[in-house]
């Protein structure tokens, strides 16, 4: 190989490696205004620790939480622990799953939780295929700084996270005037405990005001529905309504049918 080859050899090589590590950015915008009408860091932190604190019928556990915007853009991230060990790691990266599913197939006119898809995506289900759309993007998954986890400059902070979540857990966030602004995730405990976490976080936070949904209670439209049932001769539990979702405990169960309803 002649030099002047090595050198176009180096060059070309060094502008691949440059693209390649700067193809992270292209994940995240630009932040400006595109979370000035959702909860700030030290809101969803304190919505979410007092919703953790009270009984929801899991194994007690601290908590990861997550809001997007309209546009799947991570707002805020935050833990309820003394420190970002004290919840499971894996959690944090569902939270924002949860939020980016919660806001990705719900409208203005209907919303649809994370818990309401479990039956729907079961092999037969009307939404079968689909926890394996919209991956999350592991640059803005993984990326960063494991210190700033859980803090106000959280490496997914800004970035498009993706992800799709069929348990409970994620709720679409919508205003006094009815507006969708995106949606919340929590994660950390049993998905139904998870769920009341996250109906209790978005009630604090007066994000509450929800439309309409499938689980045929117009005062808590996209509650967790339990009509989960196992016929005979059937391998797995059926959904009576298309959109249950397993019970993890008596106690959850019980807590969901007294949720705050909506306003």
């Amino acid at each position: 190989m002649t030099k002047r080859c090595f050198l176009a050899l180096v060059l070309a090589s060094s502008v691949c490696l440059t693209a390649y590590a700067q193809a992270p950015n292209s994940s995240y915008i630009n932040m400006g205004a595109a979370c000035s009408e959702l909860p700030t860091h030290a809101q969803l932190q304190s919505a979410l620790a007092a919703a953790r604190a009270q009984s929801n019928g899991g194994f007690n556990l601290d908590m990861w939480g997550t809001i997007v915007n309209r546009d799947g853009v991570v707002c805020a991230v935050a833990f309820t622990g003394g420190n970002r060990g004290s919840q499971w790691p894996g959690s944090r990266v569902i939270s924002a799953q949860k939020a980016n599913t919660a806001n990705a197939f719900s409208l203005p006119q209907l919303s649809l939780s994370t818990a309401n898809l479990y039956s729907a995506v079961q092999p037969g289900g009307s939404l079968f295929g689909l926890q394996a759309s919209n991956p999350v993007d592991t640059f803005v998954a993984y990326g960063g700084d494991p210190n700033s986890y859980g803090q106000v400059n959280d490496p997914m902070v800004g970035g498009r996270i993706g992800g799709v979540n069929v348990f409970g857990g994620g709720l679409a966030l919508y205003n006094a005037k009815g507006q969708l602004l995106g949606a919340v995730g929590v994660s950390g405990d049993s998905s139904c405990a998870d769920h009341n976490i996250a109906w209790r976080t978005r009630h604090t936070l007066k994000l509450d005001y929800v439309p309409a949904g499938v689980s045929g209670d117009s005062t808590r439209p996209d509650n967790i529905v339990y009509d989960i049932t196992s016929p005979a001769g059937f391998m797995i539990g059926v959904s009576a309504g298309g959109w249950g979702h397993p019970v993890c405990s008596a106690a959850a169960k019980t807590i969901a049918a007294e949720l705050p309803m909506i306003p």
